[in-house]
């Protein structure tokens, strides 16, 4: 009989940072705490940090990826630190191979670069971003190949990306549908889904790229990594207060009035109503809350449910310390496995 558990220290863990701005405080601020917990979770053994681009979000300060990787690429020594990710129908090619070909340079080895084919933001804010008018993203195969063209040049390029051309930066398209999750498969690409927002389209996505998946001279065999949010706290009790702010933030993403990430509240179910308790639900309803014990005996069943290579951890928590104990203890778990 074939044992399909994983064990959690047989996958990597990873840390993905909104870098967020909570209410009170400054851009600036969500910076440095962004920095300190970089150099906590190299610390703790974490295998990656990324970023995500978000736009016209009051609650984010990570919209210039690019820029915030070099800052904590800077600051730290040996953990990866990409982007998860860099919407690329908001940029032209050409730009992103020269900015990552210059992360590359400045921090070889280190850097990662995810790509989503969201814009990352509202409708108003996408038309701003994208000059031409277009708001969609059918094109998003052939800017992915062309982009993959300027670091590795056949020739036939007019244009060339310096720094960028004839740098291996790994690339991985992020998805929260089967979408991208088809396209990494024929590509040969590793594949990260966004379960900390879509865990309805979780299994399906991971099984059409596993179906969909062709050898590549990246990856010989399909390379799967899974964005799971978890809110863990020495207690139940305490963990469960702090994951009010997450769950804050998603209400007001539902009734179109984004902000700052909100201090814990006591009375959240009070807040909202039934239906909203219902998208909720359907949106972070697989979130992992709770202590060590809990963290431990949830992380496990979401990995034999996955199969997941790798999981990179979301943890939207007020508070600047209780979010790195949260990561410290899922540091923790990892060890005790």
């Amino acid at each position: 009989m074939v044992n399909h558990s994983k064990k959690i220290n047989e996958i990597r863990y990873s840390v993905l940072d909104l870098s967020p701005i909570v209410q009170g405080s400054t851009a600036s601020q969500s910076l440095i705490n962004t920095l300190d917990l970089a150099k906590h979770a190299e610390k703790w053994g974490f295998t990656r940090y990324w970023l995500a681009e978000h736009h016209n979000m009051p609650g984010i300060a990570s919209s210039a990826t690019s820029v915030v990787i070099g800052h904590v690429a800077a600051g730290t020594k040996h953990i990866r630190v990409g982007s998860g990710g860099i919407m690329l129908p908001n940029h032209v090619p050409l730009v992103i191979a020269e900015q990552f070909g210059t992360l590359e340079s400045l921090f070889p080895g280190r850097i990662d670069l995810g790509l989503g084919r969201a814009p990352g933001t509202d409708q108003l804010t996408a038309h701003a971003l994208r000059r031409d008018g277009r708001i969609d993203a059918e094109d998003f195969p052939q800017q992915v190949a062309e982009l993959r063209a300027y670091f590795k040049p056949t020739g036939k390029m007019p244009v060339r990306a310096i720094p960028g051309e004839g740098l291996n930066i790994p690339i991985w398209l992020l998805g929260s549908s089967g979408f991208s999750a088809q396209l990494a498969g024929h590509l040969g690409l590793p594949f990260s889904f966004a379960s900390h927002f879509s865990p309805e389209n979780t299994l399906p996505a991971l099984d059409l790229y596993r179906r969909s998946f062709q050898a590549s001279e990246v990856l010989q065999e399909p390379y799967a990594m899974v964005g799971v949010n978890v809110i863990a706290a020495d207690s139940v009790k305490e963990a469960e207060l702090l994951a009010t702010s997450m769950q804050q933030q998603f209400l007001n993403l539902i009734r179109n009035n984004p902000m700052p990430l909100l201090p814990p509240v006591d009375n959240f179910s009070e807040l909202c109503s039934d239906y909203e308790k219902a998208l909720l639900q359907q949106r972070i309803g697989a979130s992992i809350i709770g202590d060590r014990k809990i963290v431990k005996e949830k992380l496990q069943h979401f990995l034999n449910d996955t199969q997941a290579n790798e999981i990179i951890i979301n943890a939207q928590i007020y508070d600047h310390e209780a979010r790195l104990r949260s990561y410290e203890i899922v540091s923790e778990v990892m060890k005790d496995i």
